[in-house]
């Protein structure tokens, strides 16, 4: 199997993509975690996604905030998937990551999380790689499965939670 690699424009983003590579070792998905600038180390991104495909990744996750142009770097030298994942900044709450995650140009497409989307992130690399894997993709309708069942629990109790609180 493939391995993914999350990549992040700064250690900030850590408590963000923590929940990242939480969800893929749930899925049993081998990952390895990397700091690499788009902008301070343009060279490393460069080595990286060039050397990607070689290295044993199948889906590369990149997460950065404010200018957060990493993910567009890295899908425009790699012809693996990448998916970005803006990260919420004070200024602009997240909007201006979203935005230079989301608006690439024609022939450089990156699958972009909602922000702070680490989670939705790591699920859909398990997507990508359950394509030509069976084992994944149980996990993944185990995943689900799960997800519908506690969406039930809760709708069982909530009458009982809404006379509680009036």
């Amino acid at each position: 199997m493939y391995k993914v690699a999350i990549i992040m424009g700064s250690d900030s983003d850590l408590p963000v993509m923590k929940d990242c590579a939480k969800m893929l070792g749930k899925f049993g998905i081998e990952y390895d975690v990397k700091v690499i600038s788009a902008h301070r180390t343009p060279q490393a991104a460069e080595d990286f996604a060039k050397n990607a495909r070689k290295n044993g990744y199948g889906v590369i996750i990149a997460a950065a905030g404010k200018a957060a142009h990493l993910a567009g770097v890295i899908a425009s030298m790699t012809t693996l998937p990448v998916i970005g994942v803006p990260i919420k900044t004070s200024m602009m709450g997240g909007l201006d990551s979203l935005l230079s995650t989301v608006q690439m140009p024609k022939g450089i497409p990156v699958a972009t999380v909602a922000v702070d989307g680490a989670d939705n992130a790591a699920i859909l690399a398990a997507q990508i790689m359950a394509v030509y894997d069976e084992t994944l993709a149980e996990k993944l309708a185990s995943h689900k499965a799960n997800m519908v069942a506690e969406i039930e629990a809760k709708n069982n109790t909530i009458d009982e939670k809404l006379k509680e609180m009036i």
